[in-house]
């Protein structure tokens, strides 16, 4: 019997599944009642292997087809599968092993075949096993979930945005911090995308980002083994993705950027540009002059990061003041009216930074890192900017780890290569930025797997767009 039929006749099958009912017998007797039996296990309702014509068999079939699956022998133990799913899909009443093992036996049927309609007919089976799944051994919001992320991940075909994200929000909504802790990061990335095409309300959105913080912070806490591994990376993706709503203007409050920036100005007080930027964020934050780290930082601001005279004098105020169009409105004007190369460069390079920490636009930062390096080619700063972008794309262009994340590794090293080459007192700062983030990118099975080598271009797609040379962390 082919897969094809199987894909559909499973369909069939999950009806069969459901316990019958019969009508109850009364009989009449004068026997004295038996004592009445111990309270039974909570049992899945769904056939077991107890409920089936020969329950031996059903477990024999079991074990067997379990040790075809980890042996890789798909096709013996398929055919032992169907066997047990007919009569006992609930296996012994205590585990969902049978319906998750369907479902990854019509993964592996995808993966196999290049036929559409079959494709589409393997889909439509794992679903229908998903809502088994729910209806025999229901946990709260998880199958919601699990389908959200097959949806996110792997079926993108099949349903919209806006769907998948209701999905994940039923799934919240229903478990809170209890939810599993796959839905975060593909809720992370819907949250700001519905968010900025205008889908979802700022209150709802701020309302989400809170429990998936939550939930992050709660899964840290109390992980335990593998676990630990799963909210790290997510901790890496997350957070990170979420920093899009800061330039959302009352989005977050004062507190949140003073917690998160205020830091960086305590650990930099001589550098201008960090006393700058924590400045403006407070600022964009509407956090009060009357706060004495407000009242410290303005003081030093003012002591010791005067911009110096020329065409940009109005840019630097509207940085300050955090209105970040006006700023790069006028540090362009001061470009064309400035005559000094440096100054020029120097202004481009202030609306990469603007674009980059402010706007967290990325493409438009390095559209105005390269102009500052088209201006003064001997000058290093743009490059290092550039790599930075790329290298903390991870979370843009991957998950946080993994192949996806890592090969934006491989441009930023270009960048600070490059930023070596074309001056030299930026040599130190890129060396340190490489060594960092070597450690980081592919190893070689990860690039052996892919049928690529080491020292072969690659281009690396997102919105960096960009062709460089495969390297291994190892």
């Amino acid at each position: 019997m082919n897969q094809r039929w199987w894909a559909f006749a499973a369909l069939l099958l999950l009806a069969a599944c459901t316990p019958k009912m019969t009508e109850p017998v009364t009989e009449t007797t004068t026997e004295v009642p038996a004592p009445a039996p111990e309270p039974e296990e909570d049992l899945s309702p769904c056939p077991k292997f107890r409920d089936a014509p020969s329950p031996d068999d059903a477990e024999t079939n079991y074990v067997l087809y379990r040790d075809f699956l980890r042996a890789g022998d798909w096709d013996q133990a398929f055919a032992l599968w169907k066997k047990v799913y007919a009569v006992a899909p609930a296996a012994d009443g205590r585990r969902n092993t049978v319906y998750a093992d369907g479902i990854r036996f019509y993964e592996y049927f995808i993966s196999q075949t290049q036929d559409e309609a079959l494709k589409s007919a393997y889909v439509d089976t794992i679903f229908s096993i998903y809502d088994e799944i729910d209806r025999c051994y229901p946990e709260g919001g998880y199958i919601k979930g699990r389908k959200a992320f097959d949806l996110f991940y792997k079926y993108r075909d099949r349903a919209s945005k806006e769907e998948i994200y209701s999905m994940f929000k039923s799934a919240i909504d229903q478990d809170s911090l209890d939810a599993p802790d796959f839905v975060v990061n593909p809720m992370a990335s819907l949250l700001v995308d519905l968010y900025d095409a205008g889908q979802i309300e700022q209150e709802e959105a701020y309302h989400y980002q809170g429990i998936l913080r939550a939930m992050i912070e709660k899964g840290l806490e109390d992980c335990k083994g593998t676990a630990c591994e799963r909210w790290q990376i997510i901790e890496e993706y997350t957070p990170v993705r979420l920093e899009y709503f800061e330039t959302v203007k009352g989005f977050y409050p004062c507190d949140y950027y003073m917690d998160k920036y205020y830091p960086d100005f305590e650990a930099n007080p001589t550098d201008c540009d960090v006393v700058r930027t924590v400045y403006s964020r407070l600022k964009f934050a509407e956090c009060s002059t009357d706060d004495e780290r407000m009242k410290r930082l303005i003081r030093i601001g003012n002591e010791n990061c005067r911009p110096e005279a020329g065409k940009a004098d109005s840019a630097y105020i509207y940085l300050r003041e955090a209105e970040y169009a006006k700023a790069i409105v006028a540090f362009e004007k001061a470009i064309e009216e400035e005559e000094s190369v440096e100054k020029q460069a120097k202004y481009a390079l202030n609306n990469a930074k603007i674009y980059e920490v402010h706007l967290r636009n990325f493409p438009k930062a390095r559209q105005w890192a390269e102009r500052a390096a088209e201006i003064r080619g001997d000058w290093g700063e743009p490059y290092i900017l550039i790599g930075r972008l790329y290298a903390s794309s991870g979370p843009l262009c991957g998950p946080g780890r993994g192949w996806d994340s890592q090969i934006v590794t491989w441009p930023a090293i270009d960048a600070w290569q490059k930023a070596k080459r074309v001056d030299s007192s930026v040599s130190e700062e890129a060396n340190k930025l490489i060594g960092r983030y070597r450690q980081y990118m592919p190893n070689r099975e990860d690039v052996f797997i892919r049928n690529l080598k080491a020292g072969e271009s690659f281009f690396v797609p997102c919105w960096i767009q960009r062709s460089t040379v495969i390297r291994t962390a190892d």
